[in-house]
């Protein structure tokens, strides 16, 4: 098969994606073979090709909001059947039994595997993954419109529920990406006013099309104090500007998996009066489960810019420097 696979992690423009030949996978256990039909670019896929993530792994094939075919099933598989089409997401394996996972925190999972991390990713003509960590695709949705919902979707569902939004609230974004203009469409549903913050003029212009009350830059004052915030932008220098925007007892959740320094936070200024800080850490299948099903019923409507398979490279690149606002997907077209 062809793939596209991270030889020396480093700055974009210094080329560090490789596109060549590879051995085909073949399914194992409780594994499904996929055929990759599309495959969205995430700012995690970013942060392993240029280094902010190490590759777990030599030559490790990208990509974890997979939107592909079941070709083939390994010994044991029985969920799905040839010919299906599903969705493999970041969360690729868990252990099942640490105190986590016995919990119903599998995100928290004490051994887990990440698709395009741990294992090879759907920056590729074929990939497996488990059968258990595979979803049903909602038939609303197109291949391209499906990819992003993965992980930028999944995990701005778990966002959105872990910023604790009370119905009816005011809702602060910060950054407005592929995650972010997700997030805000599920919030607007729900009822909430939402407040971006985000340095793009066109993320500005798009996060009003889709019924944003303000958008200004990323340092901005809301016009209003924030039951809730979620921090998207890789930014740490944004923490404290987020956290003095709270209202009493607002929560501010940072839903990337990278993030830069926090400047020294002023107690009184940032955090009294009960404000929260908290991170978001990956999904449970549970997230996924919930949140295909609410972005069905919306729908939601992704923003996306497509970009053929062959050029995964340009797509990491113009991610890299602001060039598109939504949710860039590789699409196979053979």
């Amino acid at each position: 098969m062809r793939a596209w696979w991270v030889e020396e992690p480093g700055p974009m423009a210094s080329g560090p994606m490789r596109l060549g030949e590879r051995p085909d996978p073949l399914p194992g256990q409780d594994e499904v073979l996929l055929s990759v039909r599309a495959c969205g670019v995430c700012r995690t896929d970013l942060h392993l090709a240029e280094g902010d993530l190490r590759p777990r792994g030599a030559r490790r094939i990208p990509g974890h909001e997979v939107v592909a075919e079941v070709v083939g099933l390994g010994a044991g598989s029985n969920r799905f059947r040839v010919g299906d089409r599903v969705g493999a997401a970041w969360l690729a394996r868990t252990c099942g039994s640490c105190r986590f996972c016995r919990r119903g925190a599998e995100n928290l999972c004490l051994s887990p595997t990440f698709t395009g991390w741990d294992t090879d990713g759907g920056y590729a003509e074929l990939m497996v993954a488990h059968q258990d960590y595979v979803y049903p695709l909602p038939d609303v949705f197109s291949d391209e419109k499906a990819a992003p919902l993965l992980c930028a979707g999944i995990i701005g569902y778990r966002a959105l529920r872990g910023s604790g939004l009370p119905p009816g609230g005011s809702l602060g974004i910060y950054g407005f990406g592929g995650s972010a203009h997700l997030t805000a469409q599920m919030a607007i549903y729900e009822g909430a006013s939402v407040y971006v913050m985000t340095r793009s003029p066109a993320a500005q212009k798009l996060a009003l099309e889709l019924g944003a009350r303000f958008a200004g830059p990323a340092d901005a004052a809301p016009p209003e104090p924030l039951d809730a915030a979620i921090l998207f932008a890789p930014v740490g220098e944004l923490v404290p500007v987020a956290l003095r925007a709270l209202d009493r007892g607002g929560t501010l959740a940072v839903a990337g998996i990278h993030l830069s320094d926090i400047p020294a936070l002023d107690y009184q200024k940032d955090l009294f009066q009960e404000r929260r800080l908290r991170s978001v850490t990956a999904n449970t299948r549970t997230d996924g489960t919930e949140f295909l099903a609410l972005a069905g019923r919306i729908p939601l409507n992704p923003t996306t810019v497509a970009y053929p398979w062959t050029k995964a490279d340009q797509a990491l690149l113009d991610l890299s420097l602001d060039r598109f606002t939504g949710a860039a997907v590789l699409l196979r077209t053979a």
